[in-house]
């Protein structure tokens, strides 16, 4: 190593290599399908195979619209919203984050940093697609920190009866088409009203391994 990269490293702060590691571990964890992410609160109310029926507590949501096909849609979507729990809100508040541990390293100057809670939701309208991301508990309408792009903004989701089908594999209107048909024939079976249209949701980072993640559809049952 030569004097220059040894000066620059010197003045690195001494908990870098911590982090560095922290990062990776992280990383790595999240490319095999370990997730350490808060989840949205509900109980299950009904199981079989790999279909429930929820009951969620009430929720706290930043979403968007993007008017695009699913695949164009969520890479528009999600940048749009990773931004807002990044810092870009109107906030000058600083909060402890439970994930990434590297938070405070990377908050952005003037906004408030939000750890990303699972599931992040895709839901089909008439025009384009509604993505969402859940916010960790303790959130309100009055607390959040308000978006600065205009094109996001905040929901409160009131409890509700949801049922579910889990399966893996990657993140694409095909196969969340056949499995949304899936659950409403089971739906049916149970005799079950659906309430809405199903959505998708999904617990992992984009680089999971497809066989190792965790997709849903979720479609809200009357009470």
């Amino acid at each position: 190593m030569n004097s220059t990269k040894q000066s620059v490293l010197s003045k690195l702060p001494a908990r870098l290599p911590l982090l560095a590691l922290v990062v990776v571990l992280q990383s790595g964890c999240s490319v095999f399908g370990i997730r350490s992410t808060e989840e949205a609160a509900y109980s299950v109310l009904r199981e079989q195979e790999h279909y429930q029926l929820r009951q969620y507590e009430p929720l706290l949501v930043a979403t968007t619209v993007v008017d695009s096909d699913f695949d164009e849609a969520g890479k528009q979507a999600f940048r749009r919203l990773f931004n807002y729990i990044s810092g870009d809100n109107i906030t000058g508040q600083e909060i402890a984050m439970t994930a990434p541990v590297i938070a405070s390293e990377s908050r952005i100057a003037g906004g408030e940093e939000i750890s990303m809670t699972a599931p992040v939701t895709g839901e089909k309208l008439d025009q384009g697609w509604r993505f969402s991301f859940v916010l960790p508990a303790g959130y309100t309408l009055s607390s959040a920190p308000l978006p600065t792009d205009e094109r996001v903004s905040l929901a409160q989701i009131p409890a509700r009866k949801v049922a579910s089908l889990q399966y893996s594999g990657s993140w694409q209107q095909a196969k969340f088409d056949a499995n949304a048909a899936l659950l409403l024939q089971w739906v049916q079976a149970q005799q079950l009203q659906p309430e809405g249209l199903p959505r998708v949701a999904g617990y992992d980072p984009p680089w999971t391994l497809p066989f190792l993640r965790r997709n849903e559809v979720l479609i809200d049952i009357k009470p």
